[in-house]
């Protein structure tokens, strides 16, 4: 095989119309990576497997913790002392697992950042995935009974349709 049979972007096989815009989902493999994660143990191996995916791939990765907002117990009179606590525990939470990040890019040299939202998982999840034009989302699987019912995390994020989901054991 002659070096001349390679295309160029001059070459008659290589048109305008089929070199890659400005921005492309899925094209090269993934360049940004969201996993959503908590404090949970299938969340754990989520953001591992994201981790090491990122790191052969050479992608971002974002790592995301939604806190869920406060309950209806706000409402009771001892529900404000509740959900302080509640908000204390979740701060602690979110500082341990962005500490986690912070060591996991600086020991495997991977381009790693930690977002912090507040609302429902699949919405925050689906809108940071959209904002930072994510290619991938790896969630942790849901040992959740009702989800099985209702649908999990993963299964709204699968039924979104816009993004390759991949579930971790």
């Amino acid at each position: 095989m002659s070096s001349d049979s390679s295309e160029s972007p001059s070459s008659p096989g290589f048109s305008e119309s089929s070199r890659p815009s400005a921005f492309e989902l899925g094209t090269d493999g993934p360049t940004a990576i969201v996993a959503g994660f908590d404090d949970t143990v299938t969340a754990g191996r989520a953001l591992a497997y994201a981790v090491g995916l990122a790191r052969r791939q050479r992608a971002r990765l974002i790592a995301v913790y939604v806190v869920p907002i406060g309950s209806v117990m706000g409402a009771a009179p001892s529900g404000a002392v509740v959900l302080a606590a509640q908000a204390e525990a979740q701060d602690e939470i979110a500082a341990e697992l962005r500490a986690r990040v912070e060591r996991g890019r600086s020991e495997l040299g991977i381009a790693a950042e930690f977002v912090l939202a507040r609302g429902d998982a699949y919405t925050e999840i689906k809108r940071v995935a959209a904002e930072t034009r994510a290619d991938a989302i790896v969630v942790g699987a849901s040992a959740k009974a009702g989800h099985r019912l209702v649908g999990s995390l993963a299964v709204r994020l699968v039924r979104a349709g816009r993004w390759p989901v991949t579930v971790v054991p």
